[in-house]
């Protein structure tokens, strides 16, 4: 990974650790929108310098904020700067990478925190503009901020990549369930038994004759010729469309018109590009992953295919910004948490606190689901992990869960070590 990128990281941990009651630290809270930025520079010790600057979003307010920012640390004799705002939709990025590319220090804060400290500050709840930037500035004070993750720009395009790929994946779900809940609900009821077993027989017929009375109309060879037109079918694939055009006799669908078959095909249409762009944007997606010589070692894991590799790789970015594998299973929601109190708090079982990425975690758990069933190694790691306690209700699946969290710490350590993977990290009895 980037050297720069490490050196980031060593200076974040540095921060720390020293900026609680620190004198050398000047700290700008800056309150992010869309046009237009407040900023408020105070101490570490809880001194305000200057309750508010405001600042456009161009590079005239940006170098403004870096003139302000110079300007305060000379007057009261401050040696470091350190900049901190709260995530707002994307608003943020083109401030923190011109921040992070000038070498200046840059934290976050989670929108939790905000929230939370903000009644601590002047006992109120509401939201000021004016005022959330000395809200970010107090917690940053506080030590309770987070490392700003700017990778190299490869693996910012695999992240756009694998958001792409989602985005894309949303639409193609949406157009399935709207061909099915809408138009074969309303036209061609029967149609949708055999839709799941044959799509692409189903998405023809959508696509060229909807209508059960225009099908009923036709001779048989003439709606297979129209359907799947100089391909071969097997046998229970010619079953099937025969059976469609018999359905079609008696079917109970509405009516069609111009304007629904229009809307049919143009549905079809639809769906096979957005089916097109998620294979171009995989194929894209490989080619990104190809650059990092960790994907190379994340493929020997079993179950990480070209997605859960290129997941995990884009998740993880930088492995050497983790000090231990607790923080690397918070990442993805697995790690162990529970509300404890009471006299029956000793008694409660901790679950996974499910508060990481999604995606990440549902990748992970189809690793492991592949693991365990196809891989020798995994399997008897599997097998040992659930001797003695089989008939526990939702074992099975809360193993799996803690072989999803295993497999997650040994691609961050492949990663960190650039080796394959070896069965000796199971440490199998």
């Amino acid at each position: 990974m980037d050297v720069k990128d490490c050196i980031r990281v060593e200076a974040f941990r540095q921060l720390k650790k020293e900026i609680r009651g620190s004198e050398r630290h000047l700290i700008v809270g800056i309150d992010v929108a869309k046009d237009k930025h407040n900023a408020f520079f105070g101490t570490a010790r809880g001194h305000t310098l200057l309750k508010r600057l405001v600042f456009e979003n161009n590079i005239e307010g940006f170098e403004k904020l870096l003139t302000f920012s110079e300007s305060m640390k000379v007057k009261h004799a401050l040696e470091e700067v350190v900049f901190g705002f709260e995530p707002t939709a994307n608003y943020h990025k083109p401030l923190g990478e011109y921040l992070v590319k000038r070498g200046l220090s840059v934290v976050l804060v989670s929108g939790k925190a905000v929230k939370n400290n903000r009644e601590m500050l002047d006992n109120r709840w509401d939201k000021n503009d004016t005022k959330d930037p000395a809200n970010i500035a107090d917690l940053i004070s506080q030590g309770k901020f987070m490392y700003y993750d700017h990778p190299v720009l490869p693996l910012r395009d695999l992240r756009n990549l694998l958001s792409l790929k989602r985005r894309l994946k949303k639409q193609e779900h949406g157009l399935k369930v709207r061909i099915r809940n809408h138009l074969l609900a309303q036209y061609f009821p029967e149609l949708d038994r055999y839709y799941g077993q044959w799509e692409r027989g189903g998405l023809s017929i959508v696509r060229w004759c909807l209508s059960p009375s225009a099908i009923a109309g036709m001779e048989y060879e003439q709606f297979e010729r129209l359907i799947v037109p100089g391909s071969r079918m097997n046998l229970s694939q010619q079953e099937r469309l025969k059976a469609i055009w018999q359905k079609a006799t008696d079917s109970i669908g509405c009516e069609v018109g111009e304007a629904l078959e229009f809307e049919a095909r143009m549905m079809v249409e639809g769906l096979k590009q957005v089916r097109e762009a998620i294979r171009v944007t995989d194929e894209k997606i490989k080619g990104v992953c190809l650059h990092f010589p960790e994907y190379s070692y994340l493929r020997t894991i079993p179950g990480f295919g070209p997605d859960v590799s290129s997941k995990v790789l884009a998740a993880i970015g930088n492995p050497f910004r983790f000090d231990n594998e607790t923080q690397v299973l918070k990442l993805a929601g697995w790690d162990l948490s529970a509300t404890r109190s009471g006299k029956n708090s000793n008694a409660i079982r901790p679950v996974i606190s499910k508060k990481g990425k999604a995606e990440l975690r549902y990748a992970l758990y189809q690793a492991a689901l592949i693991a365990s069933t196809r891989n020798q190694f995994f399997v008897m790691y599997y097998t040992n992990k659930l001797r003695g306690r089989e008939k526990e209700k939702g074992i099975k699946t809360k193993m799996r869960v803690k072989l999803a969290a295993k497999l997650l710490v040994i691609a961050w350590t492949l990663m960190k070590k650039e080796e394959p993977f070896n069965p000796d990290f199971l440490h199998i009895d």
